[in-house]
């Protein structure tokens, strides 16, 4: 029942710890920051995430690259070669190019290897949003689920994976282009704090804005409370861009108001942190939907 290995990337911002633990493979994106590129490895090993924000606090633009298909070639056919099958869980394809690597390379090892069962999920997820689902497919494999079962219970519940968050640094959004000049010098002096969540499509989304943090940490609360679905799951994540402190106050605002287990609090690592910026602070549940 177990003669499988989950495979999933590094825009998961599981922590390395848990990786372990659940027997993942996990292959790194890339962020290049001041002329060099360095693998996103959970265990942080290439840049601390807090010198990685230090570094774009600081005004530095970062960049970012996928996993190619080479890479996953590789991974996979080390799994198959043990005799084992292959369930791929990657970041959004509305996102990255990632997935679509991922979809390249399982084509060809359908092709070379079609006794073995390879399956293939786009979380449509994002940070730790990707990493619930994976932690969700990794227990379940613990537990004895076939392949098969857990890759049709992903299916069935990843668009049932809500991810909200807000962003504190305009002049990051200004920097990448998401924003205007003119829009972040407004947002600036009123002290905006935009709220996006993951649409169904996988696809960023901004859906207010609020002034002041407190408001913005309130608003992520009261959509968890609009949505939040204990029968699929009471697991919460929470991440955040180098902001321990506020990641720790939405945590104590949602177990004073809300029944769940808010199992893992991590950073946005670097590669998602390249496009939301320091202070983003991120919540990822179970809901009715997204």
């Amino acid at each position: 029942m177990k003669d499988y290995v989950i495979i999933t990337d590094s825009a998961s911002d599981l922590t390395d710890s848990l990786a372990k633990e659940l027997d993942l493979v996990v292959l790194p994106l890339k962020f290049v920051i001041e002329g060099t590129e360095y693998p996103d490895y959970l265990d942080h090993r290439a840049m601390s995430p807090e010198l990685f924000y230090e570094k774009v606090r600081k005004g530095l633009m970062p960049s970012t690259a996928q996993v190619n298909v080479q890479e996953y070639l590789d991974a996979a056919e080390a799994v198959i070669k043990s005799g084992k099958d292959v369930l791929i869980i990657t970041f959004s394809s509305a996102l990255s190019g990632t997935y679509n690597s991922a979809r390249i390379a399982v084509e060809q090892l359908k092709e070379t290897y079609p006794q073995r069962k390879i399956y293939l999920v786009d979380s449509l997820a994002a940070s730790l949003g990707e990493g619930l689902l994976v932690s969700k497919a990794g227990q379940m494999k613990k537990d004895g689920y076939a392949i098969e079962d857990v890759y049709e219970y992903l299916e069935k519940v990843k668009l049932n994976l809500a991810h909200w968050f807000t962003v504190s640094d305009i002049q990051h959004l200004k920097r990448g282009g998401r924003i205007s000049g003119a829009a972040a010098l407004v947002a600036g002096m009123l002290n905006i704090n935009p709220v996006l969540h993951v649409s169904d499509e996988g696809k960023l989304v901004s859906r207010m804005k609020m002034i002041g943090r407190k408001k913005a940490l309130q608003a992520l609360l009261n959509k968890m409370k609009e949505s939040y679905d204990p029968t699929i799951s009471k697991t919460v994540f929470i991440s955040h861009g180098d902001d321990l402190e506020d990641a720790t106050k939405l945590k104590d605002m949602i177990e004073k108001e809300i029944d769940c287990d808010i199992e893992l609090i991590n950073f946005v690592g670097p590669v998602i942190g390249a496009h939301s910026g320091p202070g983003t602070i991120a919540l990822f549940f179970f809901a009715k939907n997204r």
